[in-house]
């Protein structure tokens, strides 16, 4: 889709997809799409793929092309595939998002670079680079823990003057953030957490939605929640969100390792991740299991598929799992 002014879909739950991989470690485009088919069924307004969770640091430029063409056939207009494009280095990160948009991406994702330690001049500069190469929508993403440098207020705030910064994913953690900045964004900007933890405390704080890990698992869950909060029922939003919490906690922990070994107790994918991220210890495995137990196969997966016998979130035989190289 075109660059536009509108960002009313940039809200609301928006999942951050595993990137899934064969036995031999090739990337599953079939798995993939059937995970993207699973969020637009529950209502998603959007989809990110090649991001954080999914692994883009270990990809290939063909991989992320494929990833995002498979992305962009599932979805079929019915929702946004946002795709990550980010680099530390400038030139690649431009380049990421060319082929993005050549690929079929609705929106790009770009993180702030990482390990160079930018000046905020550059990361500034690194940004509008990236809006040059394109004319789709670009949403920023603030991951200090990830990246050492931080997207100041002063530097998103300059950026946000240009209709082509749509959105900021805020992985930060700062709560605060929402209710300091919305007064002074533009009205059309959206603020989403990248944080499940404290997602539904970011939207009471004047943020739009979520880019969410967890909701790979229980999509319709955080749907609900979602829908929960803008309908005005706020105890059964923060009820949803206090049920999810364990969960979230540890998706957040060790993503995405722990993310993809929940989806393959529930059948969905293999466990499977590249190097230098490896599967879980027996200990975190028990740990998802007994989080996916505790919120119940019936509003994990509500449309009665349930996982098979042997690798269902109540089968102790962990290391079984498909994928598992731990």
């Amino acid at each position: 889709m075109p660059f536009d002014n509108s960002t009313t879909w940039l809200s609301g739950c928006i999942p951050d997809l595993p990137t899934q991989f064969d036995e031999a470690g090739e990337v599953d485009l079939t798995a993939l799409a059937g995970l993207c088919e699973r969020q637009i069924k529950v209502g998603a307004s959007a989809i990110v793929v090649g991001e954080t969770t999914g692994e883009f640091t270990t990809l290939t430029s063909a991989e992320l092309d494929a990833i995002i063409r498979t992305a962009a056939g599932a979805a079929r207009g019915r929702v946004r595939v946002i795709a990550g494009a980010g680099s530390n280095s400038t030139n690649e990160a431009v380049e990421r998002t060319r082929r993005a948009e050549l690929a079929g991406a609705d929106a790009i994702l770009s993180v702030v670079p990482y390990y160079n330690k930018p000046m905020q001049a550059g990361i500034e500069a690194h940004f509008r680079a990236i809006a040059n190469a394109t004319a789709l929508p670009v949403v920023l993403h603030d991951n200090p823990a990830r990246t050492v440098r931080e997207l100041a207020d002063g530097t998103l705030l300059k950026l946000s003057e240009s209709p082509q910064f749509v959105g900021l994913m805020d992985s930060t953690g700062d709560l605060s953030r929402p209710a300091r900045l919305r007064p002074m964004l533009p009205a059309r900007f959206r603020l989403l957490s990248g944080d499940d933890t404290t997602a539904l405390a970011f939207l009471c704080s004047g943020g739009d939605g979520s880019i969410s890990i967890a909701s790979n698992i229980a999509p319709a869950m955080f749907q609900r929640m979602f829908s929960s909060y803008r309908q005005g029922r706020m105890q059964s939003a923060q009820c949803l969100q206090q049920r999810l919490l364990p969960l979230a906690a540890l998706i957040a922990k060790e993503n995405p390792a722990a993310v993809k070994y929940a989806l393959s107790l529930l059948g969905l994918a293999r466990a499977d991740t590249r190097l230098p991220l490896a599967g879980l210890s027996d200990p975190a495995k028990a740990s998802v299991a007994d989080a996916l137990e505790a919120l119940g196969e019936n509003d994990i997966m509500p449309d009665g598929k349930n996982a098979s016998p042997a690798i269902s979130a109540q089968d102790r035989a962990y290391n079984a799992a498909p994928g598992d190289i731990s």
